[in-house]
């Protein structure tokens, strides 16, 4: 059975405002004091008013959102002694007009330099699971098996609405925001892992990305470690939320990695089409039609994410996580999408709302 693991990333607000507060540095300080978070747990992100963690290498979901809630719990007494809260949401809800404090790194500072008018923007938050794969070559063409598949898991994650202080009009305006670096979208189809590597390369030695981490295909090879990453999803509101998706991801690609040992044919889409499945998902999240990119058509989304269920099922069985998903599905189909909630919290009470619900569902349990 493969494992998984899967990388959070939390934005840090104000609790009235929702403004971002640069103040990542005290709540690390905190948390790494409180004596239950380890430091490798913390990563620093872009902008100092983030904070990402990784799970451990899992072999249930059980395993993985534990190890999430602890982290999200300390996190937030953390951010709450340091007068700030935690979200699980995607994107703030709003920004000032002035440019953000980066994370002291050289490659943020080289990362501005290179799109300053991107990373000043980069209020967003992603969820990035891991699959563990055998070889670098059968990963490769499980990369190439799970493209049709992405448009339905940025649906089921769409969780930022919100954007300068109004509604994006997209239920993931995440999704949109990365379409403005250089290499985006669904990756292409490979020959092999040779040919994966010298395409890669050619798009370092053009000098237009800095490096190999500024790829933003919404799935790839890690550099770092034995597995596929799918970083198509938004962050999410509650762990179980983030975890059902890392049990879908980890279903698609054991499903791809078994399809591929067999040598069994995939489809290969048009790219145009997957691109508009991408965007279709991220304006209507789960509540409208999304495109099949198998067949060029509007579905509605249940309908395409019971097409999914049903390609992944032999693979959700074998690791034991079909009642976990079907129950989680369950979850998000009577409630909505993080996105959805987001939109019924402002309208509720407005900003302050919003930040409530951020602040809730940061540590809520099943």
């Amino acid at each position: 059975m493969a494992t998984l693991g899967i990388e959070e990333e939390y934005l840090l607000l104000h609790p009235e405002s929702g403004l971002p507060v640069f103040n990542a540095a005290d709540v690390q300080a905190l948390l790494e004091t409180g004596g239950s978070v380890k430091e490798e747990d913390i990563q620093r992100e872009l902008l100092s008013c983030q904070i990402e963690t990784a799970t451990p290498v899992c072999s249930t979901l059980t395993e993985a959102e534990e190890s999430l809630l602890n982290f999200r719990r300390q996190l937030s007494a953390a951010a709450r002694k340091s007068g700030v809260r935690a979200s699980g949401s995607a994107t703030a809800p709003r920004i000032e007009d002035s440019y953000p404090e980066l994370t002291d790194k050289q490659r943020y500072y080289q990362l501005k330099s290179s799109a300053p008018g991107i990373v000043g923007d980069q209020f967003v938050n992603g969820l990035h699971v891991h699959v563990s794969i055998p070889d670098k070559e059968t990963g490769v063409q499980a990369l190439n098996r799970i493209r049709p598949w992405l448009p339905i898991i940025t649906a089921l994650s769409t969780n930022s609405p919100f954007w300068l202080d109004r509604d994006s009009g997209f239920a993931s305006w995440r999704t949109v925001h990365y379409r403005r670096w250089p290499v985006q979208g669904c990756p292409p189809v490979f020959t092999d892992a040779a040919e994966y590597e010298r395409r890669i390369q050619r798009l370092v030695d053009t000098g237009v990305i800095i490096d190999r981490g500024v790829l933003t295909w919404v799935a790839r090879l890690s550099d770092h470690y034995p597995t596929l990453e799918v970083r198509t999803a938004d962050s999410q509101l509650e762990a179980q939320d983030s975890v059902l998706i890392g049990g879908l991801v980890r279903g698609l690609v054991s499903t791809a990695v078994r399809d591929a040992l067999e040598g069994t044919p995939f489809p290969d889409p048009d790219a145009e089409l997957l691109d508009a499945a991408q965007w279709q998902a991220a304006r209507q999240g789960l509540t409208g039609a999304v495109v099949n990119p198998l067949t060029g058509t509007l579905v509605p989304a249940r309908e395409q994410m019971n097409r999914l269920l049903e390609h992944v099922g032999d693979a959700l069985d074998d690791a034991g996580d079909t009642h976990w998903i079907l129950a989680g599905l369950t979850t998000v189909w009577e409630r909505g999408t993080g996105a959805v909630r987001q939109r019924q919290a402002m309208e509720r009470s407005g900003m302050t709302g919003l930040v409530d619900l951020y602040t809730e569902t940061l540590i809520a349990e099943r």
